[in-house]
């Protein structure tokens, strides 16, 4: 599970078993948790968040959408 970015208490990461998946980022904080894709940034599934913070985890991820696929390609392929 490598931790690619750490912002506000959200850990943004992948599972290293997901690579027949396209390109996405897992978050997590505390008891919540979160799946985005990458290409085109789109919210997938939440447990706990509320919409509000998936809002502002959206804004972090396409802030960071091409550091979070490089880490993602780099580390897969």
């Amino acid at each position: 599970m490598p931790t690619i970015l750490i912002v506000r208490n959200y850990r943004f990461f992948f599972y290293s078993l997901e690579n027949k998946e396209p390109p996405h980022i897992h978050v997590e904080r505390d008891n919540c948790a979160a799946k985005f894709w990458l290409q085109p940034v789109q919210f997938e599934k939440t447990r706990n968040f509320k919409e509000h913070e998936i809002n502002e985890i959206e804004k972090i991820i396409i802030k960071n959408q091409t550091l979070l696929i490089d880490k993602w390609y780099e580390y897969f392929e």
